[in-house]
């Protein structure tokens, strides 16, 4: 902090200090607001994913390429739905536009297995063989 006593002089002197205050509440701020958004950010659909304790595959790249099929049956990339005949064709677009071949798959536990592997199969007849399926962290459920 600097102040000015006053020396007699009738010139006001240069404050070379710079007032840090109103940045510092500007970047509390900012933190809070992030730290409570990030959690919210999350790829694809909403979906009650099967339980399993396998490892996780490393990640590539920070934005991973998500396809989704949820309860209903109905197939999205990433947020936005698409019909199966263009699925390759939207998921090859998107891995041409990243440089990153690897999608991951995610099927509500109540979808039926068959549409799962339908899209797999899929992807796998359009040439993306890198896929890797999402799981939630657990115990598996025993029926």
């Amino acid at each position: 902090m600097a102040f000015n006593l006053g020396n007699g002089d009738d010139e006001d002197p240069v404050m070379a200090d710079i007032n840090v205050t109103p940045l510092v509440d500007v970047m509390l701020v900012l933190l809070i607001i992030f730290m409570i958004a990030a959690p919210m950010l999350h790829q694809g659909v909403e979906v009650a994913l099967p339980k399993a304790n396998a490892q996780n595959l490393p990640l590539r790249v920070q934005d991973p390429l998500v396809v989704s099929i949820d309860r209903n049956g109905r197939v999205y990339v990433r947020e936005s739905a698409v019909e199966t005949e263009e699925l390759v064709a939207r998921v090859k677009a998107q891995i041409a536009a990243r440089g990153d071949d690897t999608v991951f798959l995610k099927g509500d536990r109540d979808v039926p297995y068959g549409k799962v592997i339908e899209v797999l199969d899929l992807l796998h007849q359009g040439g993306i063989v890198h896929v890797g399926m999402v799981t939630d962290r657990g115990k598996r459920e025993r029926t």
